[in-house]
């Protein structure tokens, strides 16, 4: 296999493939990145045998063919290499020769018979605004659990139905779930996927690099999910089992509720934080007359109270809250006001975004003593 292809171009792809390649790995192909080079393209294919990525490259071959080289070293030198036409040869001893300008470089790779299959992708299922995911993946990530027992919660659940998308995410102490209404091109009935966040951290990838009106097109066979923008394709397995009943979680009324600058309150957080206790992360918040107040436990570092004004003018509660999951909603949300809901000192409270349609955005926390 002989081909040139231009290094910014060869950089841009080798990037995409960063976060899929196993790092340590029992298997040592799977470190590699799988190089075809046919007609004017050249294809880039890497996997961990979870997680899957193949895109495409302009190139000038001049010898089709197919070999495998060590994902992470390739991007480490090509990135060094001054800018211009790269020319690599797989040899016959699987060697990858590389020359650019006066630089001349050989890598040992691995022959492509040990690489991994990608499936094929099945039948489009929807098509997908690229910028309506990324966002819903940015305001649910953050609530995935990560404790490995609870496979079932290391993921989100897509949920595509004729007139909207919503996606779920819940670690047992709060729940995030965004959806988006509006047709998807392709949608005719209601389909449900768990989607690792593994995946849901290159789509996020994917959509940096992308315009933002970019389409993405999603598929899914029995074990796989595909998501296609432009050449470029991630796939992913599916998470297997039942996602809890979040419908029963999400509260359905709640007794009071106060709007606040979101801002302000992210900051008296961040501060009452420093204090707080380092394994619980617990504060109270307190609601009370015109203001929301926020204050840690005393503790061996010290205690701490902040207050800001509030739109409010019911009754006294105060509910204990873990800082980072208050703090995870916050830094996600754009809007200049928020809401919080509760009820009373032992139920879960809630928070919306302020200004937005009230069901858009609904993140649960549950209480805790602090």
């Amino acid at each position: 296999m002989e081909f040139t292809v231009s290094r910014a171009d060869l950089v841009r792809e080798l990037n995409l493939s960063q976060g899929v390649v196993e790092k340590k790995t029992t298997v040592p192909i799977l470190s590699n990145i799988l190089l075809e080079a046919d007609g004017d393209r050249l294809l880039l294919t890497a996997t961990d045998l979870e997680l899957g990525v193949r895109s495409s490259c302009p190139a000038k071959v001049k010898k089709k063919g197919a070999g495998t080289i060590p994902a992470r070293r390739l991007l480490d030198y090509v990135r060094l290499l001054p800018e211009g036409d790269v020319q690599v040869k797989i040899l016959e001893n699987q060697w990858a020769s590389l020359v650019c300008g006066r630089s001349k470089t050989r890598i040992a790779g691995m022959s492509r018979e040990s690489f991994p299959e990608l499936p094929a992708m099945p039948a489009v299922l929807a098509e997908i605004p690229m910028g309506v995911l990324a966002g819903m993946i940015a305001k649910t990530i953050f609530a995935i659990s990560s404790e490995e027992s609870r496979f079932t919660l290391n993921g989100a659940l897509l949920v595509l139905k004729k007139g909207s998308m919503a996606m779920v995410a819940t670690d047992g102490h709060r729940l995030a779930m965004v959806e988006s209404s509006g047709d998807l091109a392709g949608v005719t009935g209601a389909y449900r996927a768990l989607l690792p966040r593994k995946a849901m951290a290159e789509l996020q990838k994917l959509a940096a690099d992308a315009t933002p009106d970019s389409v993405l097109r999603f598929a899914g066979d029995e074990n796989h999910l595909f998501f296609e923008l432009g050449s470029r394709m991630l796939l992913s397995r599916k998470l297997t089992g039942n996602f809890p009943d979040f419908e029963r979680v999400l509260p359905k009324e709640h007794a009071h509720s106060v709007s606040v600058n979101r801002d302000e309150f992210r900051g008296a957080i961040e501060r009452v934080a420093q204090f707080s206790d380092e394994r619980s992360r617990g504060i109270g918040v307190a609601a009370g007359s015109g203001e929301l107040k926020v204050h840690s436990s005393v503790s061996e570092t010290g205690e701490s109270e902040d207050s800001i004004a509030a739109a409010y003018d019911g009754p006294a509660v105060e509910i204990g809250f873990n800082a980072e999951y208050l703090l995870d909603f916050l830094r996600a949300v754009a809007t200049e006001e928020v809401t919080f809901l509760f009820k009373d000192a032992h139920s879960a409270g809630e928070l919306r975004p302020g200004g937005e349609k009230a069901d858009n955005y609904r993140y649960v926390i549950m209480p805790m003593r602090i």
